[in-house]
């Protein structure tokens, strides 16, 4: 198991956080008809997030000694799959990768790249951020349908050198589209560099609960303490596994993004799921 590379906090807090356990599916059907369009936001720009520039690394003793490795993390998420990939944009470098090109059902990240899509065409700016906010499935399959299906993905994917990502075998399904925290990262990256308006309000006002009433505080929110963050969140269960994913910026001026993809046994219910995920969360952020 290969260690993390240059972690940039410490500790192992397994404090898990209160969750409630709820047998929900979070992906979509059939693909419904398209909606009309009704509000307008500013055409966002075709330009290519640009390559973070490095800035001088830290000395040895400016730099946090980490105690976290891969294996520690792993040990976290019994019987399942945990990844994840921390990325400090004040030095602009990868400061935690763990399983970084694992793939992933993505569940609800894949919304991130539908409301690009909406946004860039013009779309409705209200519905786009309740989507987003509340992780609202409905709006999701019906923007899904107006605006490409796949497509989506597929266009996203080549635009932002998403290597990892791939859109679902079955059309109507996009929470099944394939994704990695790399490429998570990466979606993050541009959304801060050319599309923060709508997007980020709405992640910055996720609600406690999501639309279908499951609990979306998991993993960054109970883990940052009273720092800032935004955040999408993912969870389906069971095809055959349960997914739960957290992503999003943490700290001042949106300092670091956190992606934190898992996968769990179908037999371990959402609310230990949702306490591994925040465990190691807070083991990243220390």
């Amino acid at each position: 198991m290969r260690e993390l590379s240059g972690i940039f906090l410490v500790g192992l807090c397994l404090g898990a956080i209160g969750a409630v356990a709820v047998t929900v599916s979070h992906g979509a059907a059939e693909v419904p008809r398209p909606i009309a369009v009704t509000e307008v936001v500013t055409t966002m720009s075709d330009t290519p997030a640009p390559t973070p520039t490095a800035t001088p690394t830290p000395s040895p003793k400016s730099r946090p000694e980490s105690k976290v490795d891969a294996a520690g993390l792993d040990r976290m998420v019994p019987g399942g799959e945990v990844s994840a990939v921390v990325f400090d944009r004040q030095r602009g470098a990868v400061t935690v990768s763990v399983h970084a090109e694992r793939a992933y059902t993505s569940a609800s990240l894949v919304k991130l790249l539908i409301a690009l899509s909406v946004l860039q065409r013009d779309g409705p700016v209200a519905q786009v951020e309740r989507m987003l906010s509340r992780s609202d499935d409905d709006l999701a399959s019906q923007f899904w349908a107006a605006y490409g299906g796949p497509s989506i993905v597929t266009r996203w994917a080549a635009k932002l050198g998403l290597t990892d990502t791939r859109p679902p075998a079955d059309a109507g399904r996009w929470g099944d589209t394939r994704i990695t925290a790399r490429d998570v990262v990466r979606i993050y990256e541009y959304v801060l560099a050319h599309a923060p308006g709508a997007i980020l309000t709405a992640l910055r006002a996720a609600t406690e609960r999501g639309s279908d009433g499951f609990r979306q505080y998991f993993g960054i929110p109970d883990a940052a303490g009273n720092r800032p963050w935004a955040v999408k969140q993912g969870w389906s269960c069971c095809r055959p596994t349960r997914m739960l994913h957290t992503s999003g910026v943490v700290g001042d001026d949106d300092r670091y993004i956190v992606a934190v993809l898992s996968e769990h046994p179908a037999s371990v219910d959402y609310a230990t799921a949702s306490n591994r995920v925040t465990a190691v969360v807070t083991a990243l952020l220390g």
